[in-house]
């Protein structure tokens, strides 16, 4: 751990170690809300007021890294269901569900959509087991600290994900 200013409500927080994990606690945020760039703001925005207010209080018991991606998938997960609940609300005043928009997600090149489409088809367990382990660089023990599981169910969500992943994409060609 870096020896810099830490956090009032948070003393065993360097802000400078912080400041440094940015870009990857951003890209996690990314994806925790599928790559919306305007809500994953909003969620590390929400994520650092709770850490810097201390509603959100790191102990040590695993890295800071792995912490923060925990505390970031809480945070969405909050503000999806806080979401999900206000567009109910707005579905049952208009009455109709055909007045409800529906939400696109950005375009994307064609494989890297099959991809994503057969990582989005997977239980979502195994996506999030699979996308922490490889596109977070976490280990599996780690990815299974930020989820909340036990190391042998994060274990055989990734062997499970990867195995179906395989199957799926092996059929797919790339692209000249």
């Amino acid at each position: 751990m870096l020896d810099g200013p830490r956090l009032r409500h948070n003393p065993l927080i360097d802000q400078r170690e912080l400041e440094q994990l940015h870009e990857q606690c951003f890209s996690w945020a990314q994806s925790c809300v599928r790559g919306r760039r305007d809500e994953a703001e909003e969620v590390l925005q929400m994520t650092y007021l709770a850490i810097i207010e201390g509603e959100a209080r790191f102990g040590g018991q695993s890295s800071l890294r792995t912490w923060l991606f925990a505390v970031i998938r809480n945070v969405a997960r909050s503000r999806w269901r806080r979401a999900r609940r206000s567009l109910e609300s707005l579905v049952r005043l208009a009455a109709s569900a055909a007045q409800a928009e529906a939400f696109v997600e950005p375009a994307m090149p064609a494989e890297n959509a099959r991809v994503l489409a057969a990582l989005r088809a997977l239980p979502k367990r195994q996506q999030q087991v699979l996308e922490l382990v490889f596109y977070r660089d976490l280990s599996i023990a780690e990815a299974a600290g930020v989820l909340g599981v036990s190391l042998g169910t994060a274990r055989m969500h990734y062997e499970r994900g990867k195995t179906t992943l395989r199957e799926r994409l092996s059929g797919m060609e790339p692209k000249a």
